[in-house]
């Protein structure tokens, strides 16, 4: 198990980054990123603090901490210069909040988002086929969501996906210990999106290549 979005209380969790780490250990994770919300009030707090807590516990725990940040609701323009910013300060992952049927997301942000040197566009709501075809051409994982609300467009995400060849992520936004999928919920994700088995366990493999070829923490 691998997931690639999750809050702590950096941002709006509810587990300092130790314990969050734990908790998924318990679940047989290999790897989890924690990706806490960020504009350009913050980005230059979280990156850093996470870094700290990834090198000291990387080495002692058999779940690895995946240094990362979610840019949030970030006006358009924003998002490539903060996207840049992110890797100056050393995120292996970077994440765009999508444009979820449940919040106000500025219009254009999947687009931007895809147009800059990002990862992951999260629970990217209805996006089009043209900016699928996008992720699919820059390496820009689309996501699966497990949290509620986000999710209810993972169908159309997964269609768009499928159209264009674009990579898919399945995530669980966790903010509480509840929140993290065990296997099984991470298969009825995928499943439940209208996705083969044999597509799911190809995501899972996907996903695990690219935690394979992160950059190391420096």
């Amino acid at each position: 198990m691998i997931d690639l979005h999750s809050h702590s209380f950096f941002s709006d969790g509810a587990l300092v980054p130790a314990e969050h780490v734990r908790r998924v250990e318990t679940l047989g994770y290999t790897a989890i990123a924690i990706t806490d919300h960020a504009d350009s009030s913050n980005i230059s707090i979280l990156i850093p603090a996470l870094l700290r807590a990834a090198k000291d516990m990387n080495p002692v725990n058999r779940t690895q901490l995946i240094v990362g940040v979610e840019l949030t609701h970030v006006p358009p323009p924003l998002i490539a210069p903060l996207a840049a910013q992110s890797r100056e300060l050393g995120a292996q992952l970077v994440v765009v909040h999508g444009e979820s049927p449940v919040e106000p997301v500025a219009p254009g942000t999947n687009r931007a988002a895809l147009e800059a040197d990002i990862d992951l566009l999260a629970h990217p709501g209805f996006i089009t086929e043209e900016e699928a075809q996008l992720a699919a051409k820059n390496n820009i994982f689309l996501e699966l969501s497990g949290r509620r609300g986000h999710s209810l467009t993972n169908g159309h995400v997964a269609k768009m996906a499928e159209r264009t060849g674009a990579q898919l992520a399945i995530n669980a936004d966790a903010h509480a210990p509840g929140d993290f999928l065990t296997p099984e919920m991470a298969e009825r994700v995928g499943l439940g999106a209208g996705l083969s088995r044999e597509r799911y366990l190809q995501i899972r493999h996907d996903m695990a290549v690219f935690v394979h070829q992160l950059k190391p923490l420096t």
